[in-house]
This record gives structure tokens, sequence and C-alpha cells, in this order.
């Protein structure tokens, strides 16, 4: 799995108009599935965004988890971020996970946010979304649970 993290002020995301999550200070957070993933991907995800020091204590020190700086998750399903684009004009989408295995995965991803405590906002998953932002630094992460990055 993979993932963009952003430490954001607030964030929203719109389907079709309407807003389908939104939250205050907090991290947004693009999640693509790829082929092999299964819960060991979920498990390593979730932990690392839970638990990733990136907000600021009393002497704006990144030293705060999310919970910590009592901030949402805004969870957004992206398999964009499984484009491969070393060749080529087109992007090669082939190594993202297929549709119904993706879909679980991310609902699992939700699912162990929430039993960590911490508020968990959503897109629509395979919807066209309007994500808009406001970024806190701005920083962003890219995580990788194969560790290629």
């Amino acid at each position: 799995m993979r993932a963009a993290v952003q430490r954001v002020k607030e964030a929203s995301c719109k389907v079709d108009g309407q807003i389908t999550g939104q939250i205050g200070s907090g991290l947004l957070v693009f999640l693509g599935v790829g082929q092999e993933d299964g819960q060991t991907d979920v498990d390593y995800l979730v932990d690392k965004v839970v638990h990733m020091r990136i907000f600021p204590d009393g002497q704006d020190k990144m030293n705060l988890d999310v919970r910590q700086a009592g901030g949402g998750v805004l969870l957004i399903s992206q398999f964009t971020l499984y484009g491969d684009c070393r060749k080529g004009r087109r992007p090669d989408f082939s190594p993202a996970g297929k549709p119904e295995t993706a879909k679980v995965l991310y609902e699992k991803t939700i699912a162990s946010l929430r039993e960590k405590e911490i508020e968990v906002q959503t897109g629509i998953f395979a919807a066209k979304m309007e994500i808009a932002c406001v970024n806190d630094g701005p920083v962003t992460l890219l995580l990788d649970s194969k560790r290629q990055f």
C-alpha cells in the first residue's frame, strides 16, 4: 500500500457537490492499494499514520502524533499512487490492486484507524471526488508498506 500524507489545517471531500468527509486540523491521507497488498500492509500503514510525530509541540518542534494533536484523518482512495510514469507519456496503472480487493483493504484501513480512536472521515471509493485542503507547513510524506521509498 502507498499513502501520501499531508498535515492540514482543514480538508474536505465532495462527491457530486455533496460533502462526504470533512476535518479540521489533522491528516489528509491519499491511499493506494497494490496488487500484492493484504492485512499486513494495512497494519503497517495505519501504525505509521497514527504514530508519525509531525505535529508541533509547545516549542514548535514536530513531536506530536495526530492523536496527541487532537486531529482527525480524511482518508481518500487513490489508485493513481500506483501509476508508473517511467515509460511513455501515459501512466501504467497495472501495479494497482483490483477494485474489489482494494475496496476491502480501504475499508479495513478505515476500521483500523477508528479502532485507534481517531476521527476518520472519508471520500467514496472509486467516485470522482473533489478534494480541498489547507496545507499546514506544508508537511507531506510518502509511505509505502513494501518500503520501496
